[in-house]
């Protein structure tokens, strides 16, 4: 039998939808509080270990580098697929492996927030049902699979929603001219390409993170006399 012809226009409209809904995911605008929380980075130019664009972009490419890519983009991909086949043991094994992951108070507690709040959006948009503490990445990859996000383009929107936090955190510390925020963004767009790739093929013995610098700032955050961002 010959198999079921799908007309251009079609795939050309379900293209696009999925573009629309990876851009809705991945806005700035979607309100889970990314922007209350700097990861470290607020202690490090507290510190003076980041004073000018080259030091943010060197922090936040070495945090990519040695965290998101090694551990939340492994840990995303696996999420993806177990919501994919309806593996639910496997959605939550990963997602508290993911947050036991977390090396302080403040990185975890940053998880269960941006989780708890995108969860109650995804219901409210009739996208998922009510679901236990969850993590930020498990509700990213469940909303990706509902939304027929592929799992390469959901790491690429995620990481890039990582990336414009943490360099709109720098602009505010460091701070930074928008220009400067923006040059930074487009020189990270390759890094970010690079990791996402590179995920796909991270064995489960291989997913962690290696990026004691900022576990210690993120730590000492937590204590930080004033601050900007939640802790």
């Amino acid at each position: 039998m010959a198999g079921i012809l799908i007309p251009p226009s079609h795939r050309m409209h379900t293209d696009r939808l999925r573009l629309l809904r990876l851009l809705h995911l991945a806005s700035p605008a979607l309100p889970i509080g990314a922007f209350h929380f700097s990861q470290g980075l607020e202690y490090a130019v507290e510190a003076g270990w980041v004073r000018n664009e080259a030091g943010a972009l060197a922090w936040i490419g070495g945090v990519a580098r040695n965290a998101i890519g090694t551990l939340d983009l492994p840990v995303l991909l696996r999420l993806h697929r177990a919501c994919r086949s309806g593996d639910d043991a496997s959605l939550q094994r990963w997602s508290r492996f993911l947050l036991a992951s977390r090396e302080t108070e403040e990185l975890r507690a940053e998880d269960r927030h941006m989780g708890s709040a995108l969860a109650r959006i995804l219901r409210e948009l009739g996208s998922s049902e009510q679901r236990a503490e969850p993590g930020y990445a498990e509700m990213f990859a469940i909303a990706s699979v509902r939304w027929n996000i592929p799992e390469n383009e959901a790491l690429q929107a995620y990481a890039w929603t990582w990336a414009e936090n943490q360099v709109l955190a720098a602009v505010k510390l460091v701070p930074l001219g928008q220009s400067a925020g923006q040059r930074i963004l487009h020189s990270l767009i390759p890094l970010l390409e690079e990791l996402a790739t590179q995920a796909l093929d991270i064995g489960d013995e291989d997913v962690g993170a290696c990026a004691l610098v900022q576990g210690l700032a993120s730590a000492r955050h937590e204590s930080q006399y004033t601050r900007l961002f939640r802790s």
